[in-house]
This record gives C-alpha cells, structure tokens and sequence, in this order.
C-alpha cells in the first residue's frame, strides 16, 4: 500500500505542474535521443573495425593508394597469391564508388566472379528477394544487400544508376557482414568495361584473399607483400577489418570525440531533472508540511521524491531512445569513405542499456531533493512557505 501511494504521489505531482514537467521530458527526450544515436554509431564502429579470433579476410591494396579509383593491380596476381602457404581462397574485386569522400549516401558497387559468388557469398547470406541464378544468367544484374536495397528503395526487377554504371537488380539479400550488406554486387567483366576510370579488362582494385588458420593473418599478409614488392604494382595488405578502420579512420575519430557527447547528454539529463524536482520542492513546501501534519514520515515522503526523479528521467529516457531507434532502423543510415562501410546500428540492446543509465541518473539527481525535503521538520516548513 504504501509503494501505491509513493507512485499516486509521484504521478499527482508531475501532472499537478504539466508544463514544467512537459518542458523538462522534452529536454531528457532530446539528451537521450542524441545519446542512443551516438551510442549506436560508437556500435557500428566497433562491429566494422574491431578483430576478433573468427576473422579469416584480407585485403590485398595497391601500396600507397586510399580512394578505389587510384588502387590498381593486375588481375592476374590472383594465380601468386593463391601459391602463398596459408591462403584459402582468393577472388579479384573491382570496386566503383559514387563518392570516394566520408559521406551517408555512397552507393559501393563490387565487381566479383561468379565462381566467388557461390563459395564466399552465397552460403553466409538469405535472399529476401530474386535470387543468386537471376544473378548469374544476366550480365548486367545486381545483388544488393538489404541495407543499400533499403537506402535507395529498390526491388528486384528495377534498374539504377549510379558512378556511370547503370545495372539491373537480380535479388536483394541479408548478411551479417555489414560490408555485404551494404554493397551491390556486379560482375567482375560488366564492371570493368562500365568503370569510367581505371581502365578495362585485367585491372582490379583489390583482393579479398581468406587464410585457413586466423592466427596466420599477418603473417600471410606479410607473405603477399613481399611476393609483390619489386613488382610495378606493389601491395599492402591488411585483415579486412583493420583496412575499414584505416579507410573510415575520420569517421571513428568522429566516434570516440562523440562519446563526450555522449556522456554530456547524460549531465544534461542529471541538470534537467535536478532542477526540475529543486523547483518542485521549493513550491511544495507548505504541502511537505501537511504531509508530515497528515503522518507521512520522512523517509516517505524522501522516496515519494525520488519515485517522481525517476519517474520524469525513466519516461523522458525512454522517448528519446525508441525515438532513435525508430529512426535510425528506419533511415538505416550508413557512413562510406573509400569503398569501406560503417553503419549506426539500431540496437535494442543500446536502448536498454540508455532507459537503465536514465533511471540511474534520474534517482541521482533526486537525492539531493529528497533529502531536504525529508530533513524539513513541519514547523520549518510551514515557515519557510
């Protein structure tokens, strides 16, 4: 009964003052929204650019070249490195950007083999539409992970153009690799003779080369290397996910000085709410009185206090982190610099985790309050209003 008339109590209290509560769940909505955001961004960071003992790829590089339309090698390196002790599979790539620079809308098209195809791509991925055959029986047909089908509202069946190449959409699928997802497949000959820069047949802007054993990462990239550094066209290799931080590395800059942010929004949320229940406390004196006239004890009428901190934080929380949510699972927004891939991941688990810091936050901020307001004997505050 009496954690009833805790919550009655808080609920009266926050309707009783509609605007300054109203005020003070917009501003909480608007620090929580801004820090689910970022903590999705910080999310998407670490799933494209942090290695873990399951990675198998690397990515082979011209030496000193960024930007896909400078990175230029001979296809037929391929034959080399699949010679070199440790490699798995090797497969060419031609890659064609939209826009080289760090931006939200790079549409990454990725010339591969067939062959490829059906070793690497088709078995990690689930076509949601069209299918890999389409693919296959079509020389100028697109396969689009979910995220870009997405992003440019297409469907199996539409044509799109994008970079100066124009392809058709052959089948839309979901992947757990957000470089997949976020990319358009083409075949490797189609993409080479409708690249503007980088010549025709026999030029690639990489390879993607899996090794048997992941704790012989580097130490077969050290062997392809070498195998190429007196050639023209010397390389730089790297495990793919080492490579993605390299190419987005002013976008995880971006991440870790956003994480300040980040911790702001959470000052701010303490402010709004402290200052909040301060003014609440100080036009309620006279009824903190009656109360304790009434037999609310202290340490009630403390708690009732915190439950309305709580409260005004847990609710204002919650607005601003599922309205993130919704609109970043809506938007599906993508960072792309280089050809690499970083998306700000909408997270359920980012939305738990921000309702519990708000609550946290909201009963801290409560505590100075609703020990005044406990420690206020009913003579005091019949004085004091």
């Amino acid at each position: 009964m009496k954690l009833l008339r805790v919550l009655r109590f808080a609920r009266l209290q926050l309707q009783r003052h509609a605007l300054r509560t109203m005020l003070a769940l917009g501003g909480i909505a608007v620090a929580m929204l801004l820090w689910t955001v970022i903590r999705s961004a910080e999310l998407g960071v670490a799933q494209a650019t942090e290695l873990t003992a399951l990675d198998t790829k690397l990515i082979v590089y011209r030496q000193n070249r960024y930007c896909p339309f400078a990175s230029q090698l001979p296809q037929h390196y391929a034959s080399a490195i699949e010679r070199i002790p440790g490699v798995r599979g090797v497969s060419p790539v031609k890659i064609v950007v939209s826009n080289c620079r760090a931006s939200l809308d790079v549409l990454t098209f990725r010339g591969v083999q067939p062959e490829w195809v059906e070793r690497n791509l088709a078995p990690g991925i689930s076509m949601i539409d069209g299918s890999v055959d389409a693919w296959k029986a079509r020389g100028d047909a697109a396969l689009l992970g979910e995220e870009l089908a997405a992003r440019r509202r297409l469907r199996a069946g539409d044509t799109f153009r994008s970079a100066g190449v124009t392809a058709t959409v052959a089948g839309i699928f979901s992947s757990e690799d957000p470089q997949d997802r976020n990319a358009a497949f083409v075949h490797l000959p189609f993409l080479q003779e409708q690249a503007k820069r980088g010549g025709s047949g026999g030029i690639v802007t990489q390879f993607t080369v899996t090794v048997d054993d992941p704790d012989r990462l580097e130490a077969v990239a050290r062997a392809i290397d070498a195998t190429f550094e007196r050639d023209q066209f010397p390389t730089s290799t790297t495990p793919e996910k080492h490579f993605v931080a390299r190419a987005a590395q002013d976008v995880v800059q971006l991440a870790g000085f956003a994480s300040w942010v980040a911790l702001a929004a959470l000052v701010a949320v303490f402010a709004l709410v402290a200052n909040a229940l301060a003014l609440a406390m100080q036009a309620r004196v006279r009824d903190t009185a009656v109360l304790e006239v009434l037999g609310y004890t202290g340490p009630l009428i403390a708690w009732m206090t915190l439950f309305e901190g709580l409260a005004l934080a847990f609710v204002g929380g919650a607005i601003g982190a599922v309205a993130a949510w919704a609109g970043l699972a809506f938007l599906r927004p993508a960072f792309s610099a280089e050809g690499a891939v970083i998306e700000i991941v909408p997270s359920l688990a980012v939305v738990g985790t921000g309702l519990a810091a708000s609550a946290l936050v909201g009963v801290l901020a409560a505590l100075a309050p609703a020990l005044r307001a406990a420690s206020l004997g009913a003579a005091q505050a019949l004085r004091a209003g």
